[in-house]
């Protein structure tokens, strides 16, 4: 072997040997790395839950409440039906004192349901009848809660002003989550859904169907 070749494989050797080397390092500092990413992960989780134990415990309303007569809202439609709505003053209680503010003065009676979409829900609640009007009452600050959006909630309609909600109200004829917490949900159907399911679909419907009468099905005891 001439020196020149001997030489040649030497350095072949070297860089092997320093290539290895560093490999051995890398996944050495890769797999430390990794460890204090983790631990710090580990940490930052433990802070967190701490916080959260420590942190002041908040009530949060049941999804569902005993059947007061009082807070249901019952709406006779001209499809032959009556919807009885359980109302739900523990989460929406501004919303809820305004339907009732309403149906007393007999506010809903002979309006109809103007813009209904298959699947989806049936809108009523205005004088004009085509989405545009309310009453003269001012509108009111939003009350979003973690209700959701499932068939038969009632969720009072507003223009894209969260602090919009006058008069107009929905029912859901089936779920759509997007709306949570965008929509103040005020109450949920607990009886006559197969009406409000029948209730005329369009945007407006060609023969709309109406609110004969709306009333609570016993008026609050007067303080």
């Amino acid at each position: 072997m001439t020196p020149s070749k001997f030489v040649r494989l030497i350095l072949a050797a070297l860089l092997a040997v320093g290539a290895y080397g560093a490999g051995v390092a890398y996944a050495q500092n890769k797999a430390q790395a990794e460890e204090m990413e983790k631990a710090e992960r580990s940490a930052k989780a433990a802070r967190q839950a701490e916080e959260l134990r420590k942190a002041p415990q908040v009530a949060v309303p049941s999804a569902t409440v005993p059947v007061d007569p009082t807070n249901i809202w019952v709406l006779h439609l001209s499809n032959g039906g009556a919807v009885r709505i359980q109302l739900r003053p523990d989460v929406a209680p501004n919303h809820v004192a305004r339907i009732k503010e309403l149906t007393n003065r007999g506010f809903y009676n002979g309006l109809v349901f103007h813009r209904v979409i298959e699947d989806f829900m049936a809108q009523g609640g205005d004088p004009k009848g085509d989405g545009t009007g309310g009453s003269e009452l001012p509108d009111l600050q939003a009350e979003f809660s973690f209700l959701p959006h499932v068939r038969g909630v009632v969720s009072m309609a507003r223009s894209q002003d969260s602090n919009s909600a006058n008069s107009q109200f929905f029912i859901m004829l089936m779920p759509r989550m997007q709306l949570d917490r965008k929509y103040t949900v005020f109450g949920r159907v607990i009886e006559g859904m197969a009406f409000a399911d029948a209730i005329a679909k369009g945007e407006p419907p060609e023969n709309p169907t109406k609110i004969i009468s709306a009333n609570m099905e016993v008026a609050a005891p007067s303080s």
